[in-house]
């Protein structure tokens, strides 16, 4: 199976395209730079890496041109945020490519209404980056139903590991808060820290493709949420972290107009985006027709993540 992965060198394809040379399939990750994955693997050594600047490409209407000139029998799709890519992509695909993995969000879904939050319920996304990904699904699935295009839509959680700062239970990516956890030290929260997220380690999306590649006939034309089994409320999370390191979780709370005074403003930004949300999504539909079994819960991901960030003396003890 020849497999082009778009942007192959990132969270989800440090995993993924280790993966799939495994299992047998001819990769060729596309990028738009040299970047390497988050940690080294042999089977890099047997992929082959073509250097495509997508954007530049899509500007003259070329790039669909470029990827069928690749031949794959599949096509990844790791970092398609616009709906115009996602056109560009079906036009130049439709008819000759066996399947189509797209990858989506959460953020879909916009805040949570019903919880768990399962695939069929209403779209109600808000920002900017939730709704382009809402309008992409839209799309896709509308194509997969009218012309038979293979597509599957897979919809990650906040992806976790070793490597980078996963969000941590301010809400943010500060890895500071987890070194005041691991101190003993006070942690201010907004409201009660009952708001929810919803990790996901990366090779357990990574799993959930491969997955739908295997279960073909049932993942073509649907979407899937990937996340751990179970979400998190900050306060909990919180309260996990400073456990590991043989502490009590001193956590206060305040009104948000008094918290947000007291980070960055791109940290408020980033918890306003995660506590308005508050995703807690089902998997229910992933374990059903594709057999997606998560390796990791999130505080099992979030603790992998976070003895990276000792080691590498970004948390300090």
């Amino acid at each position: 199976m020849r497999t082009v992965v778009i942007g192959g060198s990132g969270h989800i394809g440090t995993y993924l395209v280790p993966e799939l040379v495994a299992a047998g399939h001819e990769v060729i990750n596309v990028t738009r730079g040299q970047r390497e994955a988050y940690r080294s693997d042999a089977a890099w050594t047997k992929v082959q890496r073509v250097k495509l600047d997508r954007d530049a490409l899509e500007a003259t209407g070329t790039w669909g041109k470029q990827l069928c000139a690749l031949k794959p029998d599949v096509v990844i799709d790791l970092i398609c945020f616009k709906l115009e890519s996602a056109k560009q992509l079906v036009a130049a695909l439709q008819g000759q490519v066996q399947h189509v993995l797209h990858c989506g969000t959460i953020w879909v879904h916009g805040p949570s209404a019903v919880v768990p939050t399962t695939e069929d319920q209403p779209r109600r996304p808000f920002g900017a980056y939730g709704i382009e990904k809402a309008e992409i699904e839209a799309y896709l699935l509308d194509v997969a139903r009218r012309s038979h295009f293979p597509v599957t839509i897979l919809h990650p959680g906040h992806i976790v590991g070793p490597g980078w700062a996963p969000l941590n239970p301010a809400g943010h990516f500060n890895p500071q808060v987890f070194a005041r956890l691991t101190r003993g030290e006070e942690l201010v929260l907004p409201h009660f820290g009952l708001e929810t997220v919803h990790h996901v380690h990366a090779a357990d999306v990574a799993q959930a493709f491969m997955q739908a590649l295997t279960h073909w006939s049932s993942a073509c034309g649907e979407s899937f949420h990937v996340v751990s089994s179970q979400a998190l409320t900050l306060r909990g999370y919180a309260e996990a972290v400073a456990a590991w390191f043989g502490q009590e979780a001193h956590v206060h709370f305040t009104e948000w107009a008094d918290w947000r005074t007291t980070v960055s403003e791109e940290e408020a930004t980033a918890t306003w985006d995660h506590i308005a949300h508050s995703p807690n999504c089902s998997i229910a539909k992933a374990q059903r027709l594709l057999e997606y079994r998560p390796r990791y819960t999130s505080l099992q991901a979030v603790e992998e993540s976070l003895q990276w960030l000792i080691d590498h003396d970004e948390v300090k003890l």
